[in-house]
């Protein structure tokens, strides 16, 4: 497979991404949720292509850590405000896209899994603190 097929496969399948119905959030952020999924299992356990899907796994306070390591990867000082723009206001938030996309068979998880795995994860004022992010921009 081409790059090109490669990245029309991964295009269509952000298209098909569908939030269901009554969330309060919007397509992009459930597009993002998913590409932090992907960052984060990279993050912890390098290549999912070489990892057994059965060790790929990540518990609902790893994927929040990993979820605003990407965030601020990806949008550095405006993180929260992106964030904030999807409707997405604290950890709990990001256990309710999970979730949703579970219910859509778009996501799986374990037995031990939980919802409230996300709960209170850590404070937004402190994850997205402007000298925090700078120095994490720093160093990278």
């Amino acid at each position: 497979m081409t790059q090109q097929q490669k990245q029309q496969v991964k295009s269509a399948s952000r298209e098909a991404l569908i939030p269901p119905a009554g969330h309060p959030y919007p397509r992009s952020a459930y597009v993002f949720v998913q590409e932090a999924l992907g960052y984060t299992v990279s993050k912890l356990h390098g290549d999912p292509r070489k990892v057994d899907p059965a060790r790929r796994h990540i518990s609902g306070r790893q994927l929040c850590h990993g979820l605003r390591d990407y965030a601020i990867s990806k949008y550095g000082l405006l993180a929260r405000s992106v964030l904030q723009h999807w409707n997405i206001h604290r950890t709990d938030d990001f256990g309710r896209i999970v979730y949703a996309l579970i219910e859509t068979g778009q996501l799986t998880c374990s037995d031990e899994d939980r919802i409230e795995d996300f709960a209170a994860v850590y404070s937004f004022d402190e994850a997205f603190d402007e000298q925090r992010i700078l120095n994490s921009i720093m160093r990278n």
